[in-house]
């Protein structure tokens, strides 16, 4: 199902490393660009040179403050 179809309805500011999430987050939004982790069924995946302002649409339950430079995330369920 497309984010236009079942848009996020909750969001949640993030501060890698010390946010903890009740549910697993639907897409995270980075306001500030730079690398991602993120842990995602039990596995920590980075992504890599997120560019300013990006939507990524990727289910998680943690992101990492080990490896992740990016900043201003938002959390969105």
């Amino acid at each position: 199902m497309s984010a236009k179809q079942n848009p996020a309805t909750k969001g949640v500011a993030v501060t890698p490393g010390t946010t903890t999430f009740q549910s697993n987050f639907r897409s995270l939004y980075v306001g500030t660009g730079g690398d991602i982790v993120v842990t995602m069924a039990g596995t920590d995946v980075t992504f890599a040179n997120v560019p300013d302002g990006t939507f990524l649409p990727v289910e998680g339950s943690d992101v990492k403050s080990s490896g992740t430079t990016a900043s201003d995330i938002v959390a969105l369920y």
